[in-house]
């Protein structure tokens, strides 16, 4: 039995606290005429790991309060392994739980779109609304913002591994990167990172925390949407419960409702409010409002394999933060924000080619100062640095699907990864780059002998089945509520979905193809500018600038 009360209406409603969400919330909010509700299924972000840099290991690999930990459908090019999916649960969403890198993508990631027909979304046109989200510690230029309320940083971290990772990528032969985020994406360098006087700085404290003192802004937490309202084909509402056998609460929207679910329940709430392929909503026992075949899919996300190091000096979080070091580093931070919870222990990296020919790199590096296996579930016993190799734009396609009309489910997540042969070519490429980066003389001093594959994996065959048997996401999901012009696509440019009125869906699944880089700086920008198209403002100018 549902239940609402007389006063339970609002002018936007908005479903999931995460990176778009927190955005929308504050944007719409500063209009004090309307009135602004967030539902997050989560809590509260209040816990130390999530404002400590160096808690990112323990709330990536595993179930907790801030993390869904789904799993995928078993892969066939991966040996059939199901992979582990951690998604952010709670204020913050993704931010919350992520790494903390800013990364963009390229210019002609956003010029694509561009030319995919989505009027607007050329880099010269959301470059004003990346740079009205940030604030860059070391001051705006033509690509930065520095007065935006998502504080941007430089890595702080004095350890010797990350400069000599990018030493050695020069003497491999790669460029020196000054800005992933500037002119000429290619090459290796230092990254920036969504960390404010070494606290996390995620959407939820960006955006949402200093809205919080308006009185036309509501958060509601530990409220789990269960589907969404219609009346006809308008969407009036949404329905949401704490859990599972909590009565249902219903809410009530004048203008429009948000879904900011992210890529895997943004089509999942879609779905099991009638909205997506009708076969599958039909075998799910969901009554069919509109046949929306793309509804869940086009997935696209970014696999990642390892290449791990021993290291023959104590320096990597193995012997910097093992045993007591532990507690002692958590008590430096809390007392004093100090110490090696400060730091994210991922501060370098690079963009490579994996062939000649193209016209953006197609292969991102993550180095890591410790030996990171399954998402940080099995321990290092030994001191090591790991370098993340992964292609950023996949050829091939998934799907989420669900397979009941219970909204508490976990959806069916399958990627469908490596079914293209170009993204087995190009992953099997970036290993090799990546070994010969960390074979040179930069790296000599700290250099023990290769953890994984190993010396023994050489021949192409041996890298395919060792990709085979170690590949995992790097929780870069978009794509399954596509925008696009062709009537097939979920989303229009603006957000809005077809078939419908007064909903749309704003996150990462809009994006029509995987940008290249991390996905949180872009999904923050998309709900930066659609929110002026929801307050009906005019978008910022675009701005040009000379990219490599």
């Amino acid at each position: 039995m549902a239940t609402a009360a007389a006063e339970d209406r609002f002018d936007y409603i908005i479903i999931g606290a995460g990176s778009a969400g927190c955005v929308l919330a504050n944007r719409l909010s500063e209009d004090l005429n309307v009135r602004v509700l967030v539902l997050e299924a989560g809590g509260r972000d209040n816990s130390l790991l999530v404002r400590m840099p160096a808690g990112v290991g323990t709330l990536i690999k595993g179930k907790n309060a801030h993390n869904w930990a789904f799993t995928t459908e078993p892969q066939g090019q991966l040996n059939n392994r199901p992979l582990y999916w951690p998604r952010g649960k709670g204020w913050g969403g993704s931010s919350a739980i992520n790494g903390m890198i800013y990364i963009r993508g390229h210019a002609r990631d956003y010029d694509q779109w561009a030319q995919m027909g989505l009027k607007g979304w050329s880099f010269s046109e959301v470059l004003p609304y990346f740079k009205r989200s940030e604030s860059l510690e070391t001051g705006g230029d033509a690509f930065h913002g520095a007065s935006g309320p998502l504080h941007v940083s430089w890595g702080k971290s004095s350890n010797p591994l990350y400069h000599a990772l990018i030493e050695s990528a020069v003497q491999a032969g790669h460029k020196k990167s000054a800005d992933f985020n500037g002119h000429d994406q290619e090459g290796f360098g230092s990254y920036q990172l969504t960390i404010k006087d070494g606290e996390r700085w995620s959407a939820s404290f960006a955006y949402l925390k200093p809205a919080l003192a308006r009185p036309n802004l509501a958060v509601r937490s530990h409220a789990h949407t269960t589907r969404l309202l219609f009346e006809d084909k308008v969407c009036v509402g949404v329905e949401y419960a704490h859990d599972e056998k909590s009565p249902r609460s219903r809410v009530y929207a004048n203008k429009e409702v948000l879904v900011c679910a992210g890529a895997v329940q943004s089509p999942q709430i879609l779905m099991v409010s009638g909205i997506g392929p009708a076969q599958t909503l039909s075998q799910a026992g969901v009554e069919v409002l509109v046949d929306s075949p793309d509804v869940g899919q086009n997935l696209q996300d970014h696999l990642d394999v390892l290449l791990l190091q021993n290291c023959t000096q104590p320096i990597t979080a193995f012997s910097l933060n093992r045993g007591l070091k532990q507690y002692i580093t958590a008590l430096t931070y809390l007392f004093r924000k100090e110490g090696l919870g400060r730091e994210n222990f991922l501060e370098s990296g690079g963009f490579a080619k994996s062939r000649e020919g193209l016209d953006r790199p197609d292969l991102q590096f993550h180095f890591v100062n410790a030996l990171v296996q399954d998402h940080g579930n099995v321990a290092a016993t030994q001191d090591g640095f790991s370098l993340h190799v992964c292609q950023l734009r996949p050829e091939s396609r998934g799907q989420i699907s669900i397979k009941s009309a219970n909204p508490f489910a976990a959806p069916l997540i399958d990627p469908n990864y490596l079914s293209a042969e170009e993204d087995r070519r190009a992953l099997r490429e970036g290993l090799k780059i990546g070994r010969n980066v960390l074979a040179q003389p930069a790296l000599a001093p700290y250099r023990g002998e290769e953890f994984k594959p190993g010396a023994h994996v050489q021949s192409d065959e041996e890298i395919d089945a060792y990709i085979r048997a170690t590949a995992e996401t790097i929780y870069h999901p978009i794509g399954t509520c596509r925008m696009g012009t062709d009537k097939a696509s979920v989303v229009d440019k603006d957000c809005k979905v077809r078939g419908v009125k007064n909903l749309r869906v704003v996150d990462a699944s809009v994006m029509p193809t995987l940008i290249g880089g991390n996905t949180n700086a872009p999904t923050m920008m998309i709900a930066e500018k659609i929110s002026d198209h929801i307050r009906g403002k005019k978008f910022l100018p675009a701005e040009e600038v000379a990219v490599a």
